[in-house]
């Protein structure tokens, strides 16, 4: 029969070995335990930083598209303000022919003007003589108008057409006006009665003297008696004092045109 030999271990020993045993684990899991939170430190680090960068990256695309689309607006605007510059481009070019043209039409203009104040005023001397200082008035004027530098063209032309105006209303209208008249060498105050160009006459303010104009001697000549009532009424109508009626007087049949 075989003998066991038995091996005495020391119990402090084997203390020793189960303490240092449990140190070691202690400190295995502690490590385990410390590793897993850096870890996950580092991973909340990586994950922060993720995040960071992903709302700079969407921070940026929105300020891209935010760009973009201000830049898509510009290019709009400076295609519209491109269009504008050309149309006024443009307009200046054009302007810039109408005023060479207006300088044109103005060279003409004034030569004609001119002709029309001279036409005028020789109307004046040749027409039946009525209302004459104011006539002749009105085209002294328009000859100091037209020297003037300090009056449009426009406004020249303008007011020649006026007194063109003036003078073809006095065809169609019939007025009475106070004036006098050398009448047997002498000077006397006078009613006018001018009806159109047809007729111009006149009777003294006392009612004694009245006579008419003959266009063709160019003179003043007296009327019978039968015609002072009808001068009278005559005055009386132009003045608007009564209505109109028929008047029964002596007019001038005009020359036939040669």
């Amino acid at each position: 029969m075989r003998s066991i030999t038995r091996v005495a271990v020391p119990l402090a020993l084997l203390g020793g070995l189960l303490v240092g045993s449990g140190t070691l684990f202690a400190q295995g899991v502690e490590g385990a335990l410390a590793a897993t939170a850096s870890a996950e430190e580092a991973e909340r680090r990586a994950q922060s930083a993720i995040d960071k960068a992903v709302d700079e990256t969407r921070a940026l695309e929105r300020q891209y598209a935010e760009v973009t689309k201000e830049i898509e607006g510009l290019e709009v605007y400076i295609e519209l303000l491109q269009k504008q510059v050309a149309g006024q481009s443009q307009e200046m070019s054009d302007l810039s022919g109408s005023i060479e043209q207006v300088s044109v039409i103005e060279r003409q203009v004034m030569p004609l003007m001119l002709k029309m104040v001279e036409s005028l005023e020789q109307f004046v001397e040749l027409d039946v003589p009525f209302l004459l200082d104011e006539r002749r008035q009105r085209v002294a004027f328009l000859r100091g108008m037209l020297e003037r530098s300090d009056v449009t063209v426009a406004e020249k032309f303008r007011r020649v057409l006026e007194a063109y105006e003036i003078e073809n209303d006095y065809g169609r209208t019939i007025e009475a006006y106070k004036g006098t008249l050398e009448i047997e060498s002498a000077r006397r105050e006078v009613d006018f009665l001018r009806i159109g160009r047809t007729a111009l006459m006149y009777q003294s303010v006392d009612g004694e003297v009245f006579g008419m104009w003959n266009q063709g001697d160019r003179s003043w000549e007296p009327l019978p008696g039968k015609y002072r009532s009808q001068i009278r009424t005559g005055i009386r109508i132009a003045k608007k004092q009564i209505a109109p009626n028929l008047l029964l007087l002596p007019i001038t049949a005009p020359e036939a045109g040669r």
